[in-house]
């Protein structure tokens, strides 16, 4: 498995997007121009180059029942963004990424997304918010690998993931969970 990430979220600008518009195929540029922000539009632009670095293909994307993004006869790939960075992982099985921005903690999240062990895991770190943050950004990027995106019982979506096939990468204000 490959990855790259991008945080060098002070190119999100509008004179940017406009530089890597003509860079993708009408497809992406129709996608990216969806988003009302310069933020999502970046985001859509930036994330399609670097799948198109990490697999070496200018394909258009097709999608699966859940959304999840793909390109028929290419490498597996999944994305991810928040606001401090962009994540692109790459390999030749299924492969789910995500990347989270550190925040302050919401009690009543940790509630319904996370089950007792996950819970006492995360009040008892010594940095509540990076802790939630990790366990959620490998509940999203193993539910990226299984292809389903998020689904309703998320207290219990790591009892069947391996945890040896996690890596997960910590920055000062954003985490990533790579799983595959």
């Amino acid at each position: 498995m490959q990855y790259v990430i991008f945080d060098d979220m002070t190119q999100c600008t509008e004179e940017r997007v406009q530089e890597l518009l003509p860079m993708v195929s009408a497809q992406r540029q129709a996608y990216a121009l969806r988003y009302k922000h310069t933020f999502g539009r970046f985001c859509a632009l930036q994330s399609w180059l670097m799948v198109e670095q990490l697999i070496g293909s200018s394909a258009d994307w097709c999608y699966n029942e859940y959304g999840k993004p793909f390109i028929p006869n290419a490498a597996e790939f999944s994305l991810s963004h928040c606001k401090h960075a962009i994540a692109v992982a790459m390999g030749t099985h299924p492969v789910g990424i995500d990347c989270e921005s550190i925040r302050p903690l919401k009690t009543d999240l940790v509630a319904r997304t996370m089950n007792e062990q996950e819970r006492e895991r995360i009040y008892t770190a010594a940095n509540p918010e990076r802790e939630f943050t990790r366990l959620w950004t490998q509940k999203e990027a193993f539910l990226k690998y299984q292809g389903t995106g998020i689904i309703d019982d998320l207290q219990h979506v790591l009892h069947h993931a391996d945890e040896k096939r996690f890596t997960q990468i910590d920055r000062d204000c954003y985490t990533v969970a790579l799983y595959g």
